[in-house]
């Protein structure tokens, strides 16, 4: 393993054996801090302001990475970073003595130290810490991407996230306001009286949606079972059994390829409420999207990569077919499977094998439609084909009471007026094994027991779905979802010595 060991590398594991040898150990188990960076910064300005009195010293404990450091003869300056910001620190001889001193100027980038002293502002009008202590908590063996250019290798900062983190400090900041965004959800929901729930990831039928799963086997139980690729059937029974409203936020898993927009595992919010439809989902999508982009944008107004969006109500509503038939300048409900075939061979669509008039209509909206769909819009009535769960519209009973919010031409969120009806469903699931067995693996299975679930009653419903990865992307001008997943899924290589 030597071998692989760069110059630098190999020095600062020296100078452990150098600390170790003084009685000094450079791997600490605790340290007590009494404020973070950004506090010390808040407290330091505070005690500035014109007639505060203070009785509290103004010595600090802080604790924090090394991320630059000057030595300068007598006087030496460093900024540590930790989760809230950075703050210089000042090391002066006379202040902490010849050997202490020594260790100071020593110190590596990466390295994690305590350091405790006074506040002041320097000439320059800097909030330091003049050291009157330190001790390194944790050294660092291996340098620190290069200070100018960072870490801006897309694929490593995916791999070791933790780098990104360090180098890049906007990256913290996206993932913060992620969390804040989830904290965001909850307390909105919870505003409206739904209760949060958890269901089975581990489930012996993959169901919910259309998406190949993946498999897993439980020794004990010695049987096949699926890691989720949906939240709903779980929770529609609970609604079945009495829950007036219920959600979760979970993590779904789909063994399908990955993208800008895509990813094998991916965190979705599912909510439910009795007694409500399609109509009611709206509002209520519309609200949440509305007061999440106020909390974490701060506005309704955002860029995304380039483009303005303005995230206020009312959003924007259009009809699939009615989209699809502007575009093609053809009346598509009138279509016949031939005129279909032939505009899905015009524009170079590869459909999925077995479609129908509905799946053919999905696909050219697809392709044709929904990129330009740039500000947030309601998109209505979704053919039954690719709606197996969604009730159908009384109107038109080949379309559904369906919607899906789209904006930055992406899928935000899907909805419907959830089928009650324990015989259509049937049905339904009877057509999707019919597709399946034309070629399409990623239709809806036979569900048997949530079938004897609808059987006892499932009350008029409205049901809707977030993407949480999707949302926070676009809210922060990230331009994947890679951007917004901690640790996003790569293919493997072989491990770096």
């Amino acid at each position: 393993m030597e071998a692989f060991r760069t110059d630098q590398e190999q020095q600062r594991r020296q100078k452990i054996e150098t600390l170790r040898s003084r009685g000094i150990e450079p791997y600490q188990s605790r340290f007590d801090r009494t404020h973070s960076t950004a506090e010390a910064i808040r407290y330091f300005e505070q005690l500035e302001k014109p007639g505060v009195v203070d009785t509290r010293s103004e010595r600090v404990a802080l604790a924090g990475r090394i991320v630059a450091i000057r030595v300068m003869g007598k006087a030496s300056f460093a900024h540590i970073q930790d989760f809230s910001g950075r703050i210089q620190l000042l090391a002066k001889v006379d202040k902490l003595g010849d050997e202490a001193y020594r260790r100071f100027t020593d110190l590596d980038l990466g390295d994690i130290i305590g350091a405790s002293g006074t506040l002041f502002r320097t000439k320059r009008g800097e909030i330091t810490c003049e050291l009157e202590e330190f001790t390194l908590l944790a050294k660092s063996l291996r340098p620190l991407p290069e200070k100018y250019h960072g870490l801006r290798d897309i694929e490593l900062r995916y791999r070791q996230r933790y780098l990104d983190l360090i180098s890049n400090p906007e990256v913290m900041e996206v993932f913060l306001a992620r969390s804040r965004m989830v904290d965001e959800t909850r307390t909105f929901l919870r505003g409206r009286g739904f209760v949060e729930v958890e269901t089975p990831v581990l489930q012996t039928m993959a169901g919910g949606a259309a998406a190949r799963p993946f498999r897993t086997h439980h020794n004990a139980l010695d049987m096949e079972l699926y890691l989720r690729i949906a939240l709903e059937l779980y929770l529609k029974r609970l609604i079945i059994g009495g829950f007036d409203r219920v959600f979760e936020i979970g993590r779904i898993f789909r063994n399908e390829g990955m993208d800008q927009w895509h990813s094998p595992e991916y965190t979705m919010l599912e909510l439910y409420q009795a007694y409500t439809d399609v109509e009611g989902m709206m509002e209520l999508t519309e609200s949440l999207v509305i007061h999440l982009a106020e909390r974490i944008h701060g506005s309704p107004s955002i860029r995304y990569q380039g483009k303005e969006i303005t995230i206020t109500r009312p959003f924007k509503r259009i009809e699939m077919v009615e989209a699809v038939s502007q575009v093609v300048d053809q009346d598509l409900y009138k279509a016949d499977m031939a005129t279909l075939q032939r505009l899905i061979g015009r524009h170079n669509i590869q459909p999925k094998p077995g479609l129908g008039w509905g799946g053919l209509i999905a696909e050219l909206f697809e392709e044709l439609v929904q990129d330009t769909l740039v500000q947030p819009t309601f998109v209505l009535g979704h053919p039954v084909e690719v709606s197996p769960l969604a009730r159908r519209r009384v109107s038109d009973p080949r379309l559904t009471d369906r919607f899906e919010l789209m904006i930055a031409g992406e899928e935000i969120a899907n909805a419907f007026s959830e089928l009650n009806d324990p015989d259509d469903q049937r049905a339904r699931f009877e057509d999707q094994a019919r597709a399946r067995a034309a070629g399409d693996d990623e239709t809806h299975p036979m569900d048997e027991d949530f079938l004897t679930a609808l059987e006892y009653g499932f009350p008029p419903t409205g049901g809707m779905g977030l993407g949480i990865d999707r949302l926070v992307a676009i809210l922060m001008d990230q331009p994947s979802i890679r951007d917004v997943i901690l640790f996003p899924s790569l293919r493997a290589r072989h491990a770096e010595p």
